[in-house]
């Protein structure tokens, strides 16, 4: 007995008569119905059998940031051998060009490859060449990549490809999965021209009828909420737009770090706030950063208006306004990246940040409140590794053990506000503070490799999870 069809069932239909295996875009194109149309008709056919999806994954590979940097103008070992080939140099007179990471990972990698000797004199340590450098496999592969998008498949060194993911900001893996919609056999034959009358089958099957339900993003969100409540956490908020003061500056970041260029930064056009901090706030920021960093602090930097970064800016607003001997805080919401999208990294995403304060408080309370959340989750083998933040000394890093991709996996940030963010602001107590992307706990929570399916409109995921 046929079934009744509707009108965008119909033009799902009559277009993959025309032409099988089409991606639900194509499809869009093809009948001239939306996207969300063409889903939601899609998972009609799937459940009448008339239609399958076949889903697949494609990999490419693209440069970064430091990759299109190094493709323009040389990695930087080369840029370092490009330096001593006409003499050696001090070391001093290789920073003066070579500065920050730059420096540090021309010698190291120079050293790597074989390329330099160093040696020690009375007034410092000097580096010439030892042999004349070869165009490396990164170098070979990074001119391969140039300007566009490759897929993995085509890179045949597979070892040069590992050394540079482990490079920041060199190569980036965009996973793209692609959906594939072609006809059952049984609904090869309908001819769709034909009007939906006839019998009715009584012992046709009863349509599926799906009660509403939270977004699990949002179940997780939830989650989290409860367990720092439950935990003895208080709540706070945080608006989407802050001034570049309490997002960059009040966290000791200089005004010249590369966090807050316009690559990695939403800035709010012909904007700026006029009365961002206390004029006592505003003068002891500004002193810590020039007399630690050693620069002309601006306070127009400080005036300019971006889409939060992180909402570690509402909780040292927080600390900065209240001043509070003993608080458990925490804060949870929507932060953005100007960042390109992948497996991994969305422009904007949701994250959870707290603080503790307190006479007594010590690096070991924080692994021990880590430890107590990620217990509540259902996460038991957990690590700590020591690592590096801008605004917190010590800093760790909390590890935990992914049983499916059998590795472990970073999740929160946390460590110990250095005194150069506490002490401007008028804060006299140790204040520990955690953070951390919400997506990535969802993502080991549902089992998903890809951040994206949060955002897809998947609805037989959403109605099987």
């Amino acid at each position: 007995m046929s079934q009744v069809l509707h009108d965008i069932e119909k033009k799902i239909i009559d277009s993959l008569q025309k032409k099988s295996d089409q991606t639900p875009e194509q499809l869009s194109e093809s009948t001239e119905l939306s996207i969300d149309q063409i889903r939601r008709g899609i998972e009609w056919l799937r459940l009448k059998e008339f239609a399958k999806v076949n889903e697949s994954s494609k990999v490419t590979i693209s440069l970064g940031k430091n990759g299109v940097d190094s493709f323009k103008n040389g990695l930087p070992e080369r840029k370092l051998m490009d330096l001593i080939k006409d003499g050696s140099k001090s070391f001093e007179q290789v920073r003066e060009t070579l500065s920050g990471a730059g420096f540090n990972a021309a010698i190291a990698n120079a050293k790597k490859n074989g390329w330099v000797k160093i040696e020690k004199t009375d007034s410092g340590s000097t580096i010439s060449t030892k042999e004349k450098p070869a165009e490396t496999p990164e170098e070979k592969l990074i001119s391969l990549i140039g300007d566009k998008s490759i897929p993995e498949e085509r890179i045949e060194n597979k070892l040069a490809l590992k050394f540079l993911l482990q490079r920041p900001d060199y190569v980036i893996q965009n996973t793209e999965k692609l959906k594939i919609v072609s006809l059952t056999e049984k609904a090869v034959q309908i001819d769709t021209t034909q009007s939906d009358t006839g019998a009715i089958d009584v012992e046709a099957n009863a349509a599926l009828v799906y009660a509403a339900r939270t977004h699990p993003l949002k179940d997780t969100i939830d989650e989290i909420r409860e367990i720092f409540v439950k935990l003895g956490f208080s709540e706070i908020q945080g608006t989407l737009t802050q001034s570049s003061f309490w997002n960059f500056d009040a966290l000791f970041t200089p005004q010249d770090h590369p966090a807050r260029e316009l690559q990695d930064t939403f800035y709010i056009e012909n904007q700026k706030s006029e009365r961002h901090a206390t004029p006592t706030q505003i003068k002891q920021v500004s002193k810590s950063h020039s007399q630690n960093w050693h620069y002309d602090w601006k306070l127009s930097e400080s005036q300019k208006m971006v889409l939060r970064t992180h909402t570690t800016c509402a909780t040292i607003k927080y600390l900065a306004e209240q001043k509070p001997d003993e608080a458990r805080i925490f804060s949870l919401g929507r932060v953005f990246r100007n960042e390109k999208v992948s497996y991994k990294h969305l422009v904007e995403f949701n994250q959870i940040e707290g603080i503790v304060i307190g006479n007594n408080t010590t690096l070991r309370d924080l692994m021990g409140i880590q430890k107590e959340f990620y217990k509540q989750l259902g996460l038991t083998k957990i690590k700590f590794w020591p690592t590096f933040f801008p605004y917190t000394e010590p800093s760790l890093q909390t590890m935990v053990y992914n049983e499916k991709l059998g590795k472990w996996i970073e999740l929160f940030g946390m460590g110990i506000f250095r005194p150069e963010v506490t002490k401007p602001l008028g804060i006299d107590k140790p204040v520990l503070a955690w953070g951390g992307g919400i997506e990535r706990i969802a993502m080991l929570k549902y089992e998903l490799d890809d951040v994206r399916e949060f955002y897809n409109n998947n609805l037989n995921w959403l109605r099987t999870v």
